[in-house]
This record gives structure tokens, C-alpha cells and sequence, in this order.
């Protein structure tokens, strides 16, 4: 896994002292995981234990994860990550500090990590979102994303309550 950069970003290896700042901005905020497949965190140690699991799969080869980072003011302000592989397709997850809505560098973000899956080899992208997402829908669709279903289905384990999930494919330009 490489750093990647954008006109604005920094996309880098998360780090164990990222922790309290992710909490803060994000983890701890409960708009923040209102269409995501988890609960705000009610206290740093949550974040703590799920960076600490994470870290410890960067040594894996299928391991895409990055800190999201503006290159102005190296402000820690989300990560977006291969979440699974569907398939052998990898799909692509991504949450940011509420404050950083709406400014463009979550788009910015997922096309740099997809032109990046896309020279890994992968054909293909897959990302989801909650149709009450409006935010993340459009994000997808600006990325090329093209919908391919959408299904009324649980969340996730954590939040087994049903929603209308719109499934997306980015796939590679053939040239």
C-alpha cells in the first residue's frame, strides 16, 4: 500500500496516535456513522481497539487503508479503505469529520483510491451506500459509479435494522 497524494490531500498509513484525533473528529460524532455500518464511539478506547486491529493488518497484501489528511495543514480529517473483497473486487468504504462535508475531498479521495486499486489490477470497484445518503450517493456518482442494484437489507451485524442500500461499480476505463 502506497501514500497517495492529491491536489489537497494526503493519503497515508494510519498511525497509532491517530487515535484521539479520530475520535474526536469523527468516531465520537454520531452523524457521522447515521448511514455507516457502526456506532459513534463513546469513548477513545473503542477507537483505540479498532485502530490497534487495523494497524496490525497492514502487513497484509490485500490491505488498502488510508488516513486522509489535507496537505495544507496535515489535519487528520477521515480515512477511506477497502472494507472487503466481493468477488475479488474490492469494496471501497470512507467516513470523514463532519466539519470537511461538502468541500469536495471525499470525491477527491475515492478517485485517487480507485485509479489506485485500478493500476493494482483490479477491473473494478465496488461502493455502498444508504439511499438517505444523499451526500455519498452523489460522491460515487462523481466517480463514475454506475448503479447496479438496490436492496432493502440489514445494515450490518452491528445494526441489524433494515435500509435501502444502493450498490455501485466504477469500472477501469479499457483503453
Amino acid at each position: 500500500m502506497r501514500e497517495l497524494e492529491t491536489d489537497r490531500l494526503k493519503l497515508r498509513r494510519l498511525r497509532s496516535e491517530d487515535a484521539q484525533t479520530m475520535f474526536e473528529s469523527w468516531t465520537s460524532d454520531p452523524e457521522v456513522p447515521k448511514y455507516m455500518t457502526w456506532y459513534a464511539h463513546t469513548d477513545v478506547s473503542q477507537t483505540e481497539r479498532i485502530l490497534s486491529d487495523w494497524l496490525g493488518q497492514y502487513g497484509k497484501p490485500d490491505c488498502y487503508r488510508w488516513g486522509i489528511e489535507l496537505k495544507d495543514s496535515g489535519t487528520l480529517i477521515g480515512m477511506i479503505d477497502v472494507v472487503e473483497f466481493t468477488d475479488g473486487i474490492p469494496e471501497v468504504g470512507y467516513c470523514s469529520a463532519k466539519r470537511f462535508w461538502g468541500n469536495g475531498y471525499m470525491t477527491e479521495a475515492l478517485t485517487a483510491v480507485k485509479e489506485e486499486l485500478f493500476t493494482d489490477g483490479f477491473d473494478a470497484v465496488i461502493v455502498e451506500a444508504v439511499n438517505e445518503n444523499t451526500g455519498s450517493n452523489r460522491v460515487i456518482q462523481k466517480c463514475g459509479g454506475v448503479l447496479v442494484s438496490s436492496a432493502v437489507r440489514p445494515h450490518s451485524a452491528m445494526k441489524p435494522e433494515p435500509v435501502l442500500i444502493n450498490t455501485y461499480r466504477i469500472e477501469r476505463k479499457k483503453l
